[in-house]
């Protein structure tokens, strides 16, 4: 069966719940020749191809982990629509000259909040408006909120912001109801465990937290016992969305490079001869982004080895180039987590340094006993 968007879906359960084994295929390898296009012809190359073993077979979850998928994806679609209102609000608050997003870096946070549900509920003085902020906020920044909620309000622009906040609202109602079906199918297929009888403290989730009880404790239950939130910049957010698309079991990869090939993140051949062919470059799936994400995050920490790698790799390459590699590098430990067991030690920026200073050393003194020559060290200080 080919991969068609979503109308491959129910067919595909119907025919796996009536006792078929059904191959998923990808429709990139399926192509057709010229002139071989309708669909009876569709179903017999596919047909053709299969008999020959040229096919490969689409990776698709166990049946306990699609609802979860599910839940998660409702999720991020929700997360995704709420962030669009957000921008509606800070629009219709500076259409009132209300610069108050340019004081506060993020209006949707608690003092944000409290402001514009003041405003909407007819408070126009800048004293009372800029107390609602929190103590930090107005120890150090009072002045510079009140003078950005000198405004001019109109009816046009406190009704787009109405609009936009309860837009947001709805979606934040609707990822809680996300959250606690989330919430049931972890405690369904992990076992209900507590965060408080694990040994480690588990990592703070800045965005989007998800409202579920015990989540790390559920998703170690879960994957029987591994935690991957060892790895630099993984909370239990961002293993829920792994483990959302992913599953428990990753032996369905055989090795590391087949699984970061499949997440998009491997990097491309296509060489004929001494010439290099230019292809369309395949785009990351949901994993493969997730992964991204967190090396997003990672490429301006000063104290993290993988910040460093990726800052050698943008100073050469680019940004670009620098994220995917960074993601490929996570990509490896956490099959490696899984599927080996191996004990991840975490290395500071300052360790990676030294260590690729010594390899570089090394290096050099091999290619200038190769040129008969010798490397006399400085005694000059850096």
């Amino acid at each position: 069966m080919e991969a068609t968007g979503s109308y491959w879906i129910i067919l595909y359960m119907i025919l796996e719940n009536a006792g078929f084994e059904v191959w998923l295929v990808d429709g990139r390898e399926t192509k057709q020749v010229p002139g071989r296009k309708t669909d009876v012809k569709d179903c017999q190359w596919i047909q053709q191809l299969h008999s020959y073993g040229l096919l490969n077979r689409c990776f698709t979850l166990e049946e306990e982990m699609k609802n979860l998928r599910s839940y998660n994806r409702i999720r991020e679609d929700h997360i995704r629509s709420s962030s669009m209102h957000i921008l509606h609000m800070q629009k219709a608050l500076i259409e009132m000259n209300i610069r108050l997003k340019e004081v506060i870096s993020q209006i949707h946070g608690a003092s944000g909040m409290k402001i514009i549900e003041a405003i909407l509920a007819g408070e126009r003085d800048k004293e009372k408006l800029t107390s609602l902020c929190n103590k930090t906020i107005l120890k150090n920044k009072r002045n510079e909120v009140k003078k950005s909620l000198e405004g001019y309000y109109t009816e046009a622009g406190l009704f787009a912001l109405k609009q936009a906040y309860d837009s947001y609202q709805f979606y934040q109602h609707q990822i809680s109801l996300c959250d606690g079906e989330i919430e049931k199918q972890l405690i369904k297929l992990g076992g209900d465990k507590k965060d408080e009888d694990l040994d480690t403290k588990r990592k703070p989730i800045r965005h989007n937290k998800p409202k579920v009880k015990n989540l790390g404790a559920n998703l170690i239950g879960l994957h029987k016992g591994y935690d991957p939130t060892v790895l630099e910049g993984m909370t239990d957010y961002s293993w829920l969305k792994l483990t959302a698309e992913l599953g428990y079991d990753l032996s369905k990869w055989k090795t590391e490079k087949h699984f970061t090939s499949w997440a998009g993140l491997a990097p491309g051949q296509n060489n004929s001869g001494k010439k290099r062919q230019s292809r369309k470059k395949r785009n990351v799936n949901h994993v493969g982004q997730v992964f991204k994400d967190i090396a997003f995050g990672l490429i301006n920490n000063k104290n993290s080895a993988i910040g460093e790698f990726g800052r050698r790799i943008r100073s050469r390459k680019g940004a670009v180039v620098a994220i995917k590699t960074m993601a490929r590098k996570l990509a490896i430990l956490y099959w490696k987590l899984s599927m080996e067991g191996i004990d991840y030690v975490k290395e500071n920026a300052e360790n990676y340094r030294k260590k690729l200073r010594e390899r570089k050393e090394k290096n050099l003194k091999k290619l200038a006993k190769k040129l008969n020559m010798q490397v006399i060290e400085s005694k000059l200080n850096a």
